[in-house]
């Protein structure tokens, strides 16, 4: 048998060890120069005045909601066609998530959707640049300043998305990059708040660490806070990464180019693709059945192919349908296209150093999966 070819492998290089080890020679292993130098690099990537580095993209998106006075039983609109922890924070924070509609072409937000989810309670948009594909975000700003409504952008996928001559993370009032393996840049765990807000700047800078801050009378908790920091050894990594970020980003292009050219016309799979004036940060490699499938077709065919060594995913299962959500949440439309997409995409390998011979290999085993699939 093949060697088996994973969904993700992070690229870790000489350069990047040698970043880390020097980290290590140093009396610095947290809340030293490391962070201060990752952060100002990635406030300049995102074109922000603030990055503020911590531990998880999750926790980046918990010291949002904290710091941006919601209150408990307030409304946030987001999409249940998204990873957990959207959800997960928007609870723990005791807030209602209100679950809106995607696009069939984005994965992302539908605007009518929105507006239909707006209601007394509303605060704020929580909106995800799925899977490094542009949102519609001059729209969302629009909704969201005519309502007063606060922003909040989840760029966890889509560190290098662009929309004109503007990169993701500088789109919210607040927004958040995350660092995890499978990404486009890893710090191993990571992520980051970046904001042109100060004072939210600051208090994610408190929150972070303990609720405190630093004055002339030493230490002063101000708040009740968390242990949400990042190491040095982490900085370093990130920092060693985000240096080679265009090139890493033009390979991941290619990538994506590489599957369309052996993919496009087949009936079976719908592909994303770039929309003039944009660009997608290729986070993963998303296909979705053609309406003739359902969602047994699209689990026996993720079966089929990690059986034969083909790493693929399903995600995301709608987040209004979890158990954790029910009673917790509410629901703004019948979400009919979250509930289709959900059930008939799924994900191809996809990282850096994958080759053509293995790109070749993926298409092959999926044509055949496609044409022999039975339920």
């Amino acid at each position: 048998m093949d060697e088996p070819i994973p969904l993700a492998r992070p690229e870790v290089t000489d350069e990047d060890i040698s970043a880390v080890s020097a980290v290590l020679r140093t009396p610095f292993l947290s809340g030293g120069p490391e962070l201060l130098r990752f952060e100002a690099a990635i406030a300049a990537y995102a074109g922000v005045p603030h990055a503020i580095a911590v531990n998880s993209g999750t926790s980046a998106l918990h010291l949002i909601l904290r710091s941006s006075n919601l209150k408990p039983g307030d409304e946030v609109i987001v999409p249940s066609f998204a990873f957990a922890a959207v959800g997960n924070v928007l609870l723990q924070e005791n807030l209602v998530p209100v679950f809106a509609d995607i696009e069939a072409d984005t994965f992302n937000l539908d605007l009518t959707s929105i507006q239909n989810a707006i209601g007394p309670q509303t605060r704020a948009i929580l909106f995800v640049q799925t899977f490094g594909i542009p949102a519609k975000v001059q729209e969302l700003r629009k909704v969201a300043d005519a309502m007063r409504l606060f922003l909040i952008e989840d760029a966890s996928e889509a560190l290098g998305t662009s929309i004109g001559n503007q990169r993701a993370g500088s789109f919210g009032d607040a927004s958040v990059f995350a660092f995890y393996p499978n990404k486009m840049l890893t710090t191993g765990e990571g992520g980051a708040v970046v904001t042109a807000n100060s004072e939210i700047a600051d208090r994610c800078r408190r929150l972070r660490n303990q609720g405190r801050q630093t004055s002339a009378d030493w230490y002063q908790q101000m708040e009740v806070g968390f242990s949400y920091r990042l190491s040095e050894m982490n900085c370093a990594l990130g920092r060693s990464q985000l240096s080679r970020i265009d090139s890493v980003l033009r390979r991941r292009k290619k990538i994506a180019e590489a599957y369309r050219a052996r993919l496009e016309g087949n009936p079976d799979l719908k592909l994303v693709t770039e929309r003039p004036g944009e660009a997608i940060g290729w986070f993963t490699y998303p296909v979705l059945l053609s309406d003739r499938f359902n969602q047994k077709h699209r689990d026996r065919l993720w079966l089929e192919l990690n059986g034969v060594g083909i790493g693929c995913a399903r995600y995301f299962a709608p987040l209004h349908r979890q158990p954790v959500t029910k009673g917790r949440c509410r629901v703004a439309d019948n979400l009919t296209i979250t509930d289709s997409v959900s059930s008939r995409i799924f994900q191809l390998p996809f990282f850096n150093e994958i080759t053509e011979g293995q790109i070749d290999r993926v298409c092959q085993e999926l044509t055949w999966a496609l044409n022999n699939l039975r339920c």
